[in-house]
């Protein structure tokens, strides 16, 4: 997979998600097997650029190349100076959102609101691609705005004729937000008409689906997004079934909490103490979905206010899941055992 001068090591990328696709998340999943991670989103709004948020959502020390930067809005002056901003500052490739369906964000007509004004469109893309002349400019977008408004044909011309080098589509329309079904069929009919790298995106969830979207659609790329959070080790599975069609076995409950304490160790690091403890439960209680009595000690965890707290509580939890995890095991060693008796 190949975006700009960057060829990736495979065709596996994580979506940017608000509040979840920042440094520390972004590479693990690159050490589990993504072949690219793009930050979350960064507001065009030159007034933020110096807010403490907006800095560490900018901040690359030390993450594996090629860099991704996803900016939104819908001035494109201030795209513009968004995107040059964040080349300065690092970023090797700059997304450009339009498909983020939040209240919010479409509100002030960015994100997937954007689909309604295609003039607009246009101008942003051709305006970010102007300011960044020498890193690859991409485009993440849905399927329209609602069912009745679907133009993602139309905008793959323009995103064309502007200079876009790549297009992640969710097959969703703005209105779906994230319920019903991925349209894999819109994406297969863009891909045939692309002469742009496509990146198929939504539902994407085990290494079979993932399987069947790259074959269905054409795709050249699969993007993850809420299927990782709390299941990085997603990517190196996919990655394998891909190329040897086997399944690798399920990390077991304590490479899970191995993989956990590397991760909050890595929030407690980016964040400090106070953020890092809060930004850290909803990652915990992620790890810990599915596991017996999870759900009273995420709900424990929830009030710890800090690091040493947290830490001894997710250690305790995972100490005695592994036991009851051997236990199991043994017992159903004993239950073969005792049939083939």
């Amino acid at each position: 997979m190949r975006i700009g001068p960057h060829i990736l090591r495979n065709n596996l990328i994580v979506a940017p998600m608000a509040g979840v696709t920042d440094r520390p998340f972004r590479q693990l999943c690159k050490r589990m097997g993504a072949g690219m991670a793009v930050s979350e989103m960064v507001t065009s709004n030159s007034l933020l650029y110096g807010s403490e948020k907006t800095r560490r959502r900018a901040n690359h020390e030390g993450e594996v190349a090629p860099i991704s930067v996803q900016i939104a809005g819908a001035d494109p002056a201030m795209m513009a100076l968004a995107a040059r901003h964040n080349v300065d500052n690092g970023a090797q490739i700059i997304d450009i959102n339009m498909g983020c369906p939040a209240k919010k964000v479409c509100n002030v007509m960015a994100g997937s609101a954007l689909l309604q004004n295609e003039p607009l469109v246009g101008r942003i893309l051709e305006a970010v691609v102007k300011a960044v002349p020498e890193v690859p400019v991409t485009l993440k977008t849905r399927t329209g705005w609602d069912k009745a408004s679907k133009n993602t044909l139309a905008v793959l011309k323009i995103a064309q004729e502007s200079g876009i080098q790549a297009l992640a589509l969710h097959g969703r329309t703005r209105a779906c937000g994230y319920t019903g079904s991925a349209e894999y069929d819109t994406v297969r009919a863009v891909k045939a008409e692309a002469r742009i790298p496509i990146i198929a995106n939504g539902d994407i969830t085990t290494p079979e689906k993932a399987k069947f979207v790259l074959e269905h659609t054409g795709a050249d790329a699969i993007m993850i997004g809420r299927a990782a959070m709390g299941r990085p080790w997603l990517f190196r599975e996919i990655a394998h079934y891909l190329a040897t069609g086997e399944h690798l076995p399920t990390p077991d409950v304590a490479e899970i909490h191995q993989i956990l304490l590397e991760h909050l160790a890595d929030l407690y690091s980016f964040y400090g103490e106070y953020t890092g403890v809060r930004m850290a439960r909803k990652h915990i209680s992620w790890y810990t979905k599915g596991l017996a009595d999870s759900a009273g000690f995420r709900h424990a965890m929830n009030q710890l206010e800090t690091t040493r707290e947290q830490l001894e509580a997710a250690n305790t939890f995972f100490l005695h899941a592994a036991e009851r995890s051997r236990k199991l095991v043994y017992l159903n060693e004993a239950d073969l055992a005792r049939e083939a008796a």
